[in-house]
């Protein structure tokens, strides 16, 4: 069964799409791009998944712990 939270299988090849992101930007950088995605999951929430609307929820969850991660912080 696919992760479409955690592990979506669309960004999913030799190496993850994240992995690589977060590879290619510095620290303050990756934070603001997680920050960003966790403010678009939220502004969307119960709009593009209505069978499921906690995905988009879940989803920023998992970006504001790769920011929180990121910072060192845990």
């Amino acid at each position: 069964m696919t992760d479409s939270v955690n592990h979506p299988g669309h960004y999913c090849g030799r190496i993850e799409c994240i992995d690589a992101i977060r590879e290619s930007l510095t620290k303050e950088q990756f934070i603001g791009y997680c920050l960003g995605n966790v403010k678009k999951y939220v502004w969307r929430f119960g709009k593009k998944n209505p069978i499921n609307p906690s995905e988009d929820l879940e989803k920023a969850s998992v970006y504001l712990r790769w920011a929180i991660e990121r910072t060192g912080i845990e």
